[in-house]
Formats: structure tokens, C-alpha cells, sequence
């Protein structure tokens, strides 16, 4: 996870690291200069890396195509299931 720092920078840290942070650590990285600028707030993130590609088959035909004199009404049988 991404974490930004009171200076601009931010620092990649686990969950872990980020529960067991303390206030003197947060002031010892601003301290040692720790971590980078981020132009893209959106970097590393779902939106960027989660594209799918969508396609159509609009020749597809089903298999099992349903007549019109089929009845709906008609009972299911859910004793051999």
C-alpha cells in the first residue's frame, strides 16, 4: 500500500508496517528525505491496471434454442436431480 508522508513523498509500505507505525517513525522518514513524488495519483492503482478487453460474437447461436410450441407451464420433474 501506498502511503504519503506530510512532505508530498510517499513510501510503499505492507499492512504490517503500516500498523505498527509510529509517530517518530513517520517523522524519521520525513527526516531521512524517505520516499518519491508521485505525478499520477492514480499510479499503481485497479483503475490503471485492471483493463479487460470486451468482444461480441453476435453469430453465436445457442445449441439449445427453445421452440415457440414449448410450454412453459408445463411441471418440473426434480426428482432425478
Amino acid at each position: 500500500m501506498l502511503y504519503q508522508l506530510a512532505n508530498g513523498k510517499v513510501i510503499y509500505l505492507t499492512v504490517d508496517q503500516y500498523l505498527d507505525l509510529t509517530d517518530l517513525d513517520i517523522q524519521y522518514l520525513i527526516s531521512q528525505n524517505s520516499g518519491n513524488y508521485i505525478a499520477n495519483p492514480f499510479a499503481d492503482s485497479a483503475i490503471t491496471t485492471n483493463s479487460k478487453d470486451h468482444s461480441y460474437d453476435f453469430d453465436y447461436q445457442p445449441d439449445d434454442e427453445i421452440s415457440d410450441n414449448e410450454s412453459f407451464d408445463d411441471p418440473i420433474d426434480l426428482s432425478n436431480l
